[in-house]
């Protein structure tokens, strides 16, 4: 297996492992994996990394904004129902 073919299977990781990588990657300032692994991040690639990093933040915000609204719609539908 090439060095380079290691990276090629199972590419699309799950948000949480990525989003990990990524801290590690603009934490390091450095590739920590893949072929560009121990190069330096370019200022594009360390704003791609933060601007998923922030996309991943408010998804998470908002599923759990809704959560909360509903929980609390569940309550106002409670305290009528008694």
């Amino acid at each position: 297996m090439a060095e380079n073919e290691k990276y090629k299977n199972r590419r699309w990781a799950v948000p949480s492992k990525r989003a990990k990588k990524y801290a590690a990657d603009r934490k390091a300032k450095v590739h920590t994996a893949g072929p560009k692994e121990g190069k330096l991040l370019t200022d594009f690639e360390a704003g791609i990394r933060s601007g998923y990093l922030q996309c991943q933040s408010d998804h998470a915000g908002i599923y759990k904004y809704k959560l909360a609204k509903e929980a609390e719609k569940a309550a106002k539908q409670a305290k009528k129902a008694k």
